[in-house]
């Protein structure tokens, strides 16, 4: 039989109130009647109203993680399983659940975001590679909600998480250059997020230092997605280079079958880098070249911050940009060409 508070306040001898008081971890309370009290939930496994204590408690311990992506992206690029877990290992340290909210390419942004705020069994909203102008961020900014994007800011956003992608990116176009490569193209992220746009932007500025001149036709965009990264390979290889930065694992996949489809050698014909470094990079044939971004560590500090902020706890810093590190390996070239 199902127990409620009352019967849990007959089995101990205390009152209503009381039990609640325990149930919702409130203090006044005699120490002794709360160790009989929870003993006495232990035995009859007894299981509070989630509703109706977070109307007491005004908090339900529920963080909602929103990917405004398509399920396809999210569950077929390696990056969001591993930032979700991330997340969720340091949500439940601190007790916290997890509420998953995707998004759809079949449904508008305004419609999306109305389906979350509508939805008020959460304490805070983590949005990760959140778009353009995304009107839930702006929404949530307005309402006063507690939230961390994970990924660039937008306009007046101050609390983020990201890693320097300008920074990593130039870094590894830099590379690319040292290597005297001298026709390196790029196969940019989707163009309405923050993280393609800054990894395009180091890419034109090692570009441009170095004294190469602006070819539009060395820039196309990859979407994030193998088989359009794919295509995107067939054009620049038409096109003449002997190297391309990919703006993500995934893209450089299908960089490397482009390349070798062609009847190319990726690291002594042409030269691939790409960003992220997904544990499939080092077991490549031959291994991946790409920017290592700590995506364990943006959930972990994220998630930190979120909670911080729902509990009122001060927070050092509003903002956060990691560092991200060039792991070089054979696909750039460089053991040939040194």
């Amino acid at each position: 039989m199902k127990q409620g508070l009352e019967d849990i306040a007959k089995l101990a001898g205390v009152s209503k109130s009381t039990v609640s008081r325990v149930v919702n971890n409130q203090p006044h309370v005699n120490e002794k009647t709360r160790q009989r009290v929870m003993d006495i939930i232990r035995e009859t496994n007894f299981r509070p109203n989630k509703a109706a204590r977070a109307l007491v408690t005004q908090h339900t311990r529920v963080l909602s993680v929103v990917i405004p992506q398509p399920l396809s992206a999210t569950f077929t690029d390696p990056y969001f399983p591993t930032l979700l877990q991330s997340v969720t290992l340091k949500a439940n340290q601190h007790d916290y659940a997890i509420m998953l909210w995707i998004g759809d390419n079949a449904e508008e942004e305004d419609r999306f975001s109305d389906r979350i705020l509508n939805n008020s069994f959460f304490d805070g909203v983590l949005i990760a590679s959140a778009v353009d102008n995304d009107p839930l961020v702006h929404r949530l900014k307005n309402a006063g909600f507690p939230y961390v994007l994970i990924g660039p800011p937008q306009n007046g956003i101050t609390h983020y998480v990201d890693v320097d992608n300008v920074i990593a990116s130039r870094e590894a176009v830099r590379h690319l250059i040292a290597l005297k490569y001298r026709c390196i193209g790029t196969i940019t992220g989707a163009l309405n997020m923050g993280a393609a746009q800054h990894r395009l932007q180091g890419y034109k500025e090692a570009m441009k230092e170095a004294g190469f001149s602006h070819d539009p036709r060395l820039i196309l965009e990859g979407d994030y997605n193998e088989a359009q990264s794919y295509d995107a390979m067939q054009h620049l290889l038409a096109c003449g280079v002997d190297a391309v930065f990919c703006a993500s694992d995934v893209m450089a996949l299908g960089a490397i079958r482009a390349v070798t489809d062609a009847g190319l050698r990726v690291g002594v014909d042409v030269g691939i880098v790409g960003f992220d470094d997904m544990p499939f990079a080092a077991t490549l044939k031959p291994p991946l070249t790409t920017v290592r971004q700590p995506i364990n560590e943006l959930g972990e500090r994220a998630t930190d911050m979120l909670i911080r902020l729902i509990e009122g706890q001060p927070i050092h810093k509003e903002n956060l940009l990691l560092t991200a590190h060039l792991m070089v390996r054979q696909s750039c070239g460089a053991a040939v060409r040194v």
